[in-house]
């Protein structure tokens, strides 16, 4: 029979529960019991004033609002006010009943601009959500593996202009600087001199007001976005070039997210690694896994000082074809010289600015050599091998990538770090960012990274709750059933028979719920 009119129903009234109408699997109801959302005003209430004013809206709202973005990867702040506005369960997240007007699609914005701008907040919330994960002994800090991805800027790639270049601090550059002078020092050179202070100003970031036309002939420039002057030109590849922020981030080998840091696009991971590593060494790890940008003995050299074991790929010579490789050059560390295939030495020259030793060898020598042509193209036909001041830390990091099971070990950067970026740009809006500025980029990223900790650490405790529930529930009907009264049971005493009893029921529940050590574990206890 077909049904007719079914749109009657729209008009009905009717009383119900908002509680009820949020089934008790969903998402937000997960993440609302798995954390203590109250920490929020304590992280705010400097922010608000205690006796004076109208009455804010509530804090803890203000930050569910983007939560809800993050967590469903919705474009806008205007979507998601739009979404909460016919969502029952996102308006049960936040505290409104049917009836509450929604806040406007701005509201956070200009909060945002008054009293979060410039402020860790969203880092402190970023850290307090793994702060509650540590707590369930669900993180493991002993290896952490460390990448890098770009976040396309919120920029027009054509609307550009030209810029100096900035010269980039190096990170190492006193300790280097110091290394270098001892190596002078030890091989009779005299010190480097100072570089000229005089130099043609570099660029200065966002603040660079300088013209095109006015930058003089010969300086070295790089594009510079007219929107979000913050950002940088990115081009990998056969990527599309576009604006767009590096998201250095930091994961345990389950995936939790451990840190995180922001930087324009065109800065090399190398040198920005130091500020992701000052968040996550306080976590004292055994091993730090990274690709092949951070094999730099820099970055070796820090690693090892600090006790931790660095663990790069293999990194193919970038020698021109038919031309021998470096390591066809053996060093004599004894002598300090480079002996080349034709065992004829290659002397200490000098040590550069730079850090790395030069060793040249003869040219009257040189010129005889039927090899020649695959060792050096110079006109005087001398051969320049450079050796890193640090190169020793480069070798020791070589020796731990043939360590046996590292290689399985940085296996695993697909399934954690490669893992969590694709998660985070298919699942939560981060291929792209809609805000302007390092510091907007900063609260996306610390917002995200939240989501998807506090995504796992719900499901965690769901599951955990259930298999609980079902153990209890097992227990309850061993109770209740009299198996003391089997014929079989008559041999054993009542201690040894309810013994034998749940431990083969829990064993069994246990190996239905896929969790073999609890069955284990819990087999013990009887």
């Amino acid at each position: 029979m077909m049904t007719k009119n079914a749109d009657k129903k729209r008009e009905q009234m009717m009383m119900f529960c908002m509680d009820d109408m949020v089934p008790q699997n969903h998402m937000l109801r997960l993440i609302d019991k798995a954390i203590d959302w109250t920490f929020i005003y304590d992280l705010v209430e400097e922010k608000y004033c205690s006796d004076n004013g109208r009455p804010s809206m509530d804090p803890v709202m203000l930050i569910k609002i983007p939560f809800i973005q993050y967590l469903y990867g919705i474009k806008s702040m205007r979507q998601t006010i739009k979404e909460i506005e016919v969502n029952v369960a996102y308006r049960w997240f936040l505290g409104l009943d049917m009836m509450d007007p929604v806040p406007h699609f701005s509201t956070f914005g200009k909060n945002y601009t008054r009293r979060f701008k410039d402020t860790d907040l969203f880092e402190q919330i970023f850290a307090k959500i793994l702060e509650d994960c540590m707590k369930f002994k669900l993180v493991d800090t002993d290896q952490i593996f460390v990448d890098s991805t770009h976040v396309k800027a919120c920029a027009n790639s054509k609307k550009m202009r030209k810029r100096v270049a900035q010269e980039q601090a190096l990170w190492y550059e006193e300790k280097l600087q110091k290394e270098i002078s001892r190596d002078r020092e030890a091989h009779g050179k005299k010190p480097l001199k100072e570089k000229d202070k005089n130099d043609p100003p570099s660029g200065s970031g966002s603040g660079d007001n300088t013209k095109e036309e006015e930058i003089p002939e010969g300086i070295k420039t790089q594009k510079c976005s007219i929107s979000d002057p913050e950002s940088g030109w990115f081009r990998k590849g056969e990527h599309k070039h576009v604006f767009a922020y590096a998201v250095e981030t930091a994961c345990d080998k389950h995936g939790w997210i451990l840190g995180y840091s922001i930087h324009p696009g065109n800065e090399h991971d190398s040198r920005t690694f130091k500020t992701l590593y000052d968040k996550i060494k306080i976590y004292s790890p055994a091993m730090i896994i990274a690709d092949a940008g951070y094999r730099t003995p820099a970055i070796a050299h820090e690693l090892l000082e600090d006790g931790i074991e660095p663990l790069f790929p293999y990194k193919r010579p970038m020698t021109k074809e038919g031309f021998f490789r470096k390591y066809e050059y053996v060093y004599d560390e004894y002598y300090d010289c480079y002996i080349c295939p034709e065992n004829h030495i290659l002397s200490y020259h000098t040590t550069n600015r730079e850090g790395y030793r030069e060793y040249v060898s003869c040219g009257e020598i040189c010129a005889s050599c039927p090899n020649l042509h695959r060792c050096t193209e110079s006109k005087e036909h001398i051969k320049v091998i450079t050796r890193h001041v640090w190169e020793e830390y480069m070798e020791k990091a070589e020796d731990i990538r043939h360590t046996l099971g590292n290689k399985q070990i940085y296996d695993l950067r697909k399934e954690t770090i490669e893992r969590i970026f694709g998660t985070a740009k298919e699942q939560h809006g981060f291929r792209y960012t809609q805000y302007i500025g390092k510091a907007r980029m900063e609260m996306k990223a610390g917002l995200t990274f939240a989501c998807m900790n506090l995504k796992k650490l719900a499901r965690i405790l769901a599951k955990r709750e259930e298999r609980i529930s079902t153990i209890h529930n097992i227990w309850r009907l061993l109770k209740e059933k009299s198996f003391f009264k089997e014929k079989w049971c008559w041999r054993l005493s009542p201690a040894q028979t309810l013994s034998t009893v749940c431990a083969v029921f829990v064993k069994r529940l246990c190996f239905l719920c896929y969790n073999k050590s609890l069955s284990y574990e819990i087999t013990k206890w009887f």
